[in-house]
C-alpha cells in the first residue's frame, strides 16, 4: 500500500468510528447518520489512489468493491461513565464587551468619512 492509500484508509476507518459511537445512541438520527458515514468510508475506499491509478489505465473495474467490507454496527448498548464527575473550568473571556468594539468602529467610520469629506473640498476638480 502507498502512503495515499494508508491516509485514505484511516480516514475511512475513522468515519467507520464515528459512524459506530452514532449508532450506539440508539436514537433514529444516530442511526441515520451512521448508515451515511458508513456509506461515506466505502466510497472513500473506493477513492484509494491506486484503485484511481488502475482504473485510469484500464487495470482494474470501475466497480469494484472496497478491499475490506465495512464491520456491521454493534448493538446498542447504553454507556456509563465510572468515576467521579470534574467541574467544568469556566472560560476566561478577556477583553472589552463587543458594544464597545461596534462603538469604537463606529465612531472611527464617521471620522474617517469627515476626513476624506474636509480633504475633498481641499482639492476640488472644476
Amino acid at each position: 500500500m502507498t502512503k495515499g492509500d494508508l491516509l485514505v484508509e484511516r480516514g475511512a476507518t475513522r468515519l467507520q468510528r464515528l459512524a459506530d459511537r452514532a449508532a450506539a445512541r440508539g436514537d433514529g438520527v444516530g442511526e441515520w447518520l451512521s448508515d451515511e458515514l458508513r456509506a461515506d468510508a466505502a466510497f472513500l475506499r473506493k477513492l484509494k489512489p491506486s484503485l484511481v491509478k488502475a482504473r485510469a489505465k484500464g487495470s482494474a473495474p470501475s466497480s469494484q468493491e472496497p478491499e475490506s467490507p465495512p464491520p456491521a454496527p454493534p448493538e446498542a448498548q447504553p454507556t456509563s461513565r465510572p468515576g467521579p464527575k470534574r467541574k467544568k473550568a469556566k472560560k476566561r473571556r478577556g477583553g472589552p464587551p463587543p458594544v464597545v468594539i461596534v462603538g469604537a468602529a463606529l465612531a472611527a467610520g464617521i471620522l474617517l468619512a469627515k476626513v476624506i469629506d474636509w480633504r475633498g473640498h481641499a482639492h476640488p476638480r472644476d
